[in-house]
């Protein structure tokens, strides 16, 4: 994406069903998530390599991602712009009795070609909306890696902090970062 292509409010899409997660759809996921977790992205699944990785690299986890997928347990949202993937996160409800009126934000993701142009904004909107209006959920929750500036967006879309695991994540050795928690009252 050039400087003076003129960006549109990016298309937001869910799928909720296994047979929606299309070889294609799949395709532009991992290709996606590579170009995030390559550019620094916090979203590398537990069973993969620290970075660089590729595309063939994340489908395993693709693949039990899509295998998971239901209306009322776990959907993909998507945003694209002109027609290309822009972003995506998953959205998942809790599922023991206690906690079955929360969910989950997980692998919230903008792709590198289309960062500040608000996709990440529009994904986290309709997120709440999603969890709110469809799946009946009540909060939701995330956990975001500090020292990329995430807690300052999830605060902009009306987060709030809750705690701290304190040197949590280690990104490399002498680099140990706070896993931040996060909560969202819908």
């Amino acid at each position: 994406m050039t400087t003076h292509e003129t960006v549109h409010a990016p298309a937001l899409t869910q799928i909720s069903r296994t047979e929606d997660a299309t070889p294609t759809v799949r395709r532009e996921l991992t290709g996606c998530w590579a170009a995030v977790i390559n550019a620094g992205g916090a979203v590398v699944p537990m069973d993969c390599p620290l970075p660089p990785v590729t595309p063939s690299t994340l489908e395993p986890a693709m693949e039990r991602i899509a295998a998971q997928l239901s209306p009322q347990r776990l959907r993909l949202l998507m945003a694209t712009v002109g027609g290309s993937l822009a972003g995506w996160m998953l959205l998942r409800r809790e599922q023991h009795p206690l906690v079955a009126h929360c969910g989950v934000v997980n692998h919230v993701q903008t792709h590198v070609r289309f960062r500040g142009l608000g996709v990440g904004t529009a994904l986290m909107r309709h997120a709440a909306q999603v969890a709110r209006e469809e799946m009946g959920l009540e909060r939701l929750q995330l956990t975001a890696r500090d020292g990329l500036g995430l807690d300052r967006f999830y605060r902009k879309a009306g987060w709030t902090e809750v705690g701290r695991w304190p040197g949590a994540l280690r990104v490399a050795p002498g680099d140990d970062r706070d896993e931040i928690l996060m909560s969202l009252e819908l």
